[in-house]
């Protein structure tokens, strides 16, 4: 074996650094640090100072991974061409308009080239969506709904604009709205509400692999496609959080807002979780379980817990038990949270 042989590991330049490996451990240091001629000038930072300006190194590591496997998911979201990238405006014809609201209109469509082809256009109002300052809702449900691929949940195929629009070409789900059906009917029977229910979790579970988190589960979210199986929309409220982090954003329907969003605790996934119990009770019934005539009031009676409700005959007993294992004030106790996640809701019987 031999000893003390020196070798040349690399030559920095201007703007270049070392010492890196110091801001990590406190591991001896395998090599020496010579100045060449004519010398050079040094700026010196200790752990100390910085961990006080920039953060622990580790952190920022962890973070650059994070960025790096979402660019990677980004990147290979690029390479999987979309069977629908060289279709125009132009290319669409409207059949007729399915739906208009405060933000713009919903036409259903035909591709001119394919007459078989049916896609659903939501045309977004720039001025409206400026004013009241929806940009950021508007850029995530596009982020999240191009990234989602799922039975489940209906596609967004890509988006267009222009001087006033910006348009959002869909999968049509022409079966309709749920809560349309439920407003007609009043309330679903056990197999109806038994099989909504399923579709939802399966979409959910599908979201929360993602690490995305729906936060706006409703009856008027919820559509159907031509077969009747439920797709999930409108994902403005959505978010992407790594588990084991929380978010405090204050979102969501005031009747299916969970305990600890109205108490500003950080929330996760877990408000998936209580809306689903929010959700059974109203499709049951026609009505959710905490309703008042303005949100404060809602939110006062939710803080009071789902065994302050009566439930109705209506609602099968192990379904009420179902509702009250989802709705319980503490996240961690809610069913779907624990070790065996959304599984243990699907088996429950």
């Amino acid at each position: 074996m031999k000893f003390n042989i020196e070798e040349e590991i690399r030559c920095l330049g201007k703007g270049d650094y070392f010492g890196e490996r110091a801001l990590l451990n406190e591991d001896k240091r395998t090599a020496n640090v010579i100045a060449a001629h004519p010398g050079v000038e040094c700026l010196a930072l200790n752990r100390e100072s910085f961990k006080e300006l920039i953060g622990d190194l580790r952190e920022l590591q962890d973070k650059q991974h994070e960025y790096n496997d979402e660019a990677y998911k980004t990147q290979q979201t690029e390479i999987e061409k979309n069977e629908f990238d060289d279709l125009s405006l132009d290319d669409l014809e409207v059949i007729v308009t399915l739906g208009i609201g405060g933000f713009g209109r919903v036409d259903l469509v035909r591709n001119r080239k394919d007459e078989n082809q049916t896609f659903a256009l939501k045309c977004l109002k720039k001025v409206q969506i400026v004013s009241m300052e929806q940009q950021h809702h508007v850029i995530n449900e596009k982020e999240v709904m191009m990234s989602c691929r799922h039975p489940f949940i209906c596609r967004l195929y890509r988006t267009f604009k222009d001087k006033k629009y910006v348009y959002m070409l869909m999968e049509a789900c022409l079966g309709g709205e749920v809560w349309t059906y439920l407003r007609d009917r009043n309330q679903f029977d056990d197999q109806t509400t038994r099989f909504y229910t399923a579709c939802v979790i399966e979409a959910l579970e599908y979201l929360h692999s993602k690490n995305i988190i729906y936060r706006d589960l409703k009856p008027e979210n919820l559509m159907l496609d031509e077969r009747g199986y439920v797709k999930l929309v409108d994902f403005g409220f959505s978010t992407q959080l790594k588990s084991g982090k929380k978010t405090w954003t204050f979102c969501g329907t005031p009747e299916y807002v969970a305990p600890e969003i109205i108490l500003n605790k950080g929330h996760d996934r877990a408000v998936d979780f209580w809306a689903i119990g929010i959700l059974m009770f109203e499709l049951f019934t026609g009505m959710p379980p905490f309703r008042a005539s303005d949100p404060m009031q809602i939110y006062t009676i939710i803080l009071k817990g789902i065994d302050m409700i009566d439930f109705p005959r209506t609602i099968p007993k192990n379904a009420q038990h179902l509702i009250k294992r989802l709705c319980r004030d503490n996240p961690t106790e809610r069913l779907g949270y624990q070790k065996a996640g959304i599984a243990d809701i699907k088996k429950h019987k």
